[in-house]
C-alpha cells in the first residue's frame, strides 16, 4: 500500500507566527496561523485539513460499498463539521458532526441509514479517529422513489 506524505513548517511566536502546510503530491499548499486556527482570518489550519480528509474518506468509502451491494450512487456530498475548543485537559477536538446527501435510486432508507453507519466505522479515516465522536447524518436523495 503506498505511504501518504504532508508536511509544516511554524516560523516565529505561537501569536505573532505563521506556518504552512503541503501535500506530499504538490496539489495544496497553505498557510496557517494562530489567527486562521483560534480565529476568522482567510487561511487554513489543522481542523481544517482533518475534516476535509475525513470527508474525502467517506464519501469514497460510502460510494464504493453502494456500487458493492449493487445499489450504485449517482453523487455523494459529504461535509465534515469539526468541534475545536478546549476543556480542563487543554485544547482537543470535542466531536465531529459528518453530514453526507447520496442520491442513490432503488434503496430504502433504512437500508441506506445501515450502510451509511457502518460505513462510518470502517472509513480508514473514521478509524484514525476513533477517540472522537463522529456524529453521522445521512439524507437520502433518488430521481426514482422507492420508499
Amino acid at each position: 500500500m503506498p505511504e501518504r506524505k504532508a508536511n509544516a513548517e511554524w516560523n516565529g511566536t505561537l501569536k505573532e507566527g505563521s506556518g504552512k502546510v503541503r501535500l506530499g503530491s504538490g496539489l495544496f499548499e497553505g498557510s496557517f496561523s494562530f489567527a486562521t486556527r483560534m480565529g476568522d482570518e482567510p487561511g487554513t489550519n489543522p481542523e481544517e485539513l482533518l475534516g476535509a480528509s475525513l470527508a474525502g474518506c467517506y464519501a469514497m468509502a460510502l460510494n464504493a460499498t453502494l456500487e458493492k451491494e449493487g445499489k450504485p450512487a449517482k453523487s455523494v456530498k459529504t461535509e465534515a463539521l469539526v468541534h475545536f475548543g478546549k476543556d480542563d485537559s487543554g485544547f482537543k477536538i470535542g466531536r465531529i458532526d459528518l453530514t453526507v446527501q447520496a442520491d442513490v435510486d432503488s434503496i430504502e432508507d433504512a437500508e441506506f441509514q445501515t450502510i451509511a453507519e457502518d460505513v462510518k466505522k470502517t472509513c480508514p479515516i473514521s478509524k484514525a479517529l476513533a477517540a472522537v465522536p463522529i456524529h453521522l447524518t445521512a439524507t437520502l436523495g433518488r430521481s426514482e422513489a422507492t420508499s
